[in-house]
């Protein structure tokens, strides 16, 4: 059974090489140049300013879990809206319950968009 995978290991083993080898020969007789200007972080051509480890506003965090919420209720629309058809084809109620299912679902979303508005998380100061 091993013996089925010699020549993948062999192949990986191959091309770690390879790619080491390659980076040691660049870092051996590549072009080294520094200088302060190079060096320095760069951030949209401006000199950085402060430090780091800044803190954030909570806005960011709620505009970014609101970003998160409509982006997986999207994931789970999609689904839907491609099977949808197979409800239509099944007849009987399978349309209806399916549409009453979306319908809840998609109501959820929209009250929690309002409240959102209402409590000022989409406003950009």
């Amino acid at each position: 059974m091993l013996a089925e995978f010699l020549p993948l290991f062999l192949m990986v083993l191959l091309s770690l090489g390879l790619a080491l080898t390659l980076l040691l020969v660049a870092n051996k007789f590549g072009p080294s140049q520094p200088n302060a200007v190079k060096e320095s972080p760069y951030e949209s051509g401006q000199d950085p300013v402060g430090t780091a480890r800044d803190r954030y506003s909570v806005k960011f965090y709620l505009v970014a879990m609101i970003f998160i919420v409509f982006d997986v209720e999207l994931v789970f629309l999609y689904p839907w809206a491609v099977s949808f058809r197979t409800f239509l084809e099944a007849g009987g109620g399978a349309a209806l319950a399916s549409l009453s299912i979306i319908g809840v679902f998609i109501f959820i979303l929209v009250v929690g968009l309002i409240y959102d508005v209402k409590k000022g998380g989409l406003d950009w100061d």
